[in-house]
């Protein structure tokens, strides 16, 4: 039997295994990936010996266990250590579903966390740092009919830098506004490339035209004359021929006119499926014509002014952490719009799957990228600011196409007196959104209360997200304590920011157990809590939406209290749905009130 030695590990060659499979798990995207899913084995790093709950599925650091991917190593490990993060290894048998010469093969990454170190057969092949986006890698000494081997050293130790950033709380507790999943947390896939690729292309629709953007890379020792071509609809397109030199990249736009164009909308979610080629590369993806836009602080879609009600959430399972499956993207969606909800929010881009039942269903997505609770003197950095503004720059580039989505928030909670690395990021990122989408307004969610209002450092925004918890956090000198002085606040904000539309992203109390309605954290807390902060917004008519934090229980970390009295950590449980899927008695009064409102859309 062969035996290859990588890092200190030996490894020993198992028979080979079957081709990988044909099929992918979301519709848009390259055509011809073929999922690599089926038997994965995983370990952690043997130099890591204070991890061991929750691992027994996993193996240790003493051998390799059978999984599947995607996967969270730690799905079932609520320690500190857990939280801090590790390093562990992947590792896959493949062998590739054509033998044919000339083809050169691409590994794409759905989501890694943290940072990823890759292996083919032995030989580097590339890294990658960062979660919820993908990436790809060229399968370099790849064996085209025998039997290769695919090693990934995963580290998910976050740094005070990093998307999202690492933090302690003041009893020396690991924090990050989320559990910290490590593993390879979505899909994994083969692409074939014949000389040419398109590695991406974005369709940015308005309501009578689309902007089609491609790029492409050539792979062959040759350069190329193209010419990109495809169908919106029933409509042909071209743009117009470039060069690309032998193994460079070049990027085209062409604009699309469409005759007769019908509008997505929540109410009708019409897509039209969008065709694109460059020589034998295909790509294939559905989008929709509407319009969104702020005029004079209100929201608008397709010319009418927003009022929406809606949920956070987060891809988060007991049993599978934040490798959620695609049925449990859809239970989201589908609760969700049980309730209710015309619009869903999280603090990273979701995975594919649940952008495109978006999509189909008419579910509006506020899009957001982790960049959340950064410290000031770590945002002063230039590079931490240029990583932030690069992912926001994928996230669009990734995402672009989907019409559900209505804004690009560049973060979440940045520190509520604006200083100059604040402000000189929201200069930065809200440059390159609209650089790269001129169709979606850019957005902020920031701290709701009054001490945190008119910083004139927002101006380049077009939306900003109010996170207010009044009547449950006490807040700066206890002043967010008094629910009263909700509506108060929401009046200041408004003063403030007169141009921009304005969206309350959070409010939300924790809630697991009966009990009186004066003590926090009983359900009847939690069903006075909702009907008072939904009764204010109903008052405020230039509100452009409200959404409660959050649908689902989720794990926060160690420790996590949330203003309960009576936590049970690390579970935030402000959800209206507890982590079995059980619906909290507030589920009823959120749903009564978004039923009753008759809210636009």
């Amino acid at each position: 039997m062969r035996r290859l030695t990588l890092a200190g590990f030996a490894v020993v060659a198992l028979a080979a295994p079957a081709p990988a499979a044909g099929a992918g798990l979301y519709r848009d995207g390259p055509v011809g990936r073929s999922l690599l899913g089926g038997r994965w084995l995983f370990r952690l790093d043997p130099g890591d010996a204070g991890l061991r709950k929750g691992y027994a599925r996993h193996g240790s650091a003493r051998g390799w266990a059978a999984t599947t991917v995607p996967d969270a190593w730690n799905a079932h490990d609520d320690s500190d250590a857990s939280m801090r993060g590790t390093i562990g290894w992947y590792r896959k048998d493949f062998r590739l579903p054509s033998s044919a010469a000339g083809v050169t093969w691409l590994v794409r990454f759905e989501s890694v966390n943290y940072r990823a170190h890759v292996w083919l057969n032995g030989h580097d092949i590339g890294r990658h740092e960062g979660a919820f986006l993908p990436f790809e890698l060229r399968l370099r000494r790849v064996l085209r009919s025998g039997t290769n081997r695919l090693v990934v050293r995963i580290d998910n130790r976050r740094r005070v830098g990093d998307l999202p950033p690492s933090g302690e709380t003041s009893l020396g507790v690991p924090s990050g506004g989320w559990w910290n999943s490590g593993g390879i947390l979505r899909e994994v896939y083969l692409r074939p490339v014949r000389g040419l690729d398109l590695q991406q292309v974005t369709v940015l629709p308005s309501t009578t035209r689309a902007l089609v953007r491609a790029r492409m890379h050539n792979y062959a020792r040759k350069a190329r004359r193209v010419v990109v071509t495809g169908r919106f609809g029933a409509q042909a397109f071209h743009a117009a021929p470039v060069v690309v030199p032998a193994g460079g990249e070049r990027a085209i736009a062409t604009r699309i006119n469409v005759r007769k164009p019908r509008l997505w909308s929540p109410a009708s979610p019409y897509l039209y499926p969008v065709s694109v080629r460059a020589s034998a590369a295909r790509w294939s993806l559905h989008t929709g014509l509407r319009s969104i836009e702020v005029s004079g602080g209100r929201l608008y879609l397709n010319g009418t002014a927003t009022s929406f009600r809606g949920v956070g959430y987060h891809e988060d399972t007991p049993e599978r952490g934040m490798a959620v499956t695609n049925g449990d993207r859809a239970w989201l969606v589908r609760e969700a719009q049980a309730l209710g909800a015309t619009m869903m929010r999280t603090h990273y881009p979701p995975g594919a799957y649940l952008e495109e039942l978006a999509d189909r269903t008419g579910m509006l997505l506020w899009s957001e990228i982790p960049v959340y609770q950064m410290q000031p003197r770590v945002l002063k950095e230039a590079a931490v600011r240029a990583r932030a503004v690069a992912m926001l720059r994928r996230d669009v580039e990734v995402n672009g196409s989907h019409p559900s989505i209505v804004t690009w928030s560049i973060g979440n909670e940045l520190g509520a007196q604006v200083g100059p690395g604040q402000g000189a990021y929201i200069r930065a990122a809200a440059r390159a959104a609209h650089g790269l989408d001129p169709t979606r307004p850019v957005a902020l969610a920031t701290n709701g209360y009054a001490a945190a209002l008119c910083q004139t450092r927002y101006g380049p925004l077009d939306v900003l997200g109010l996170n207010e918890y009044y009547g449950w956090y006490p807040g700066p000198d206890g002043l967010m304590f008094d629910r009263f002085a909700l509506s108060d606040f929401l009046d200041k904000a408004r003063a403030c920011y007169p141009r921009q539309a304005l969206v309350v992203t959070e409010f939300g109390a924790e809630a697991n157990r009966d009990g009186p309605v004066e003590e926090k954290g009983t359900y009847a807390f939690q069903q006075a809590f909702v009907d008072f902060h939904l009764q204010t917004f109903a008052t405020k008519p230039w509100l452009s939406g409200a959404l409660y934090w959050a649908l689902n229980e989720f794990r926060v970390r160690p420790g996590w209290e949330g203003g309960n009295p009576r936590p049970t950590p690390p579970l935030h449980q402000k959800g209206l749905v507890t982590s079995s899927r059980q619906r909290k008695p507030a589920w009823e009064n959120v749903h009564r009130a978004y039923a009753a409102d008759g809210l636009v859309p």
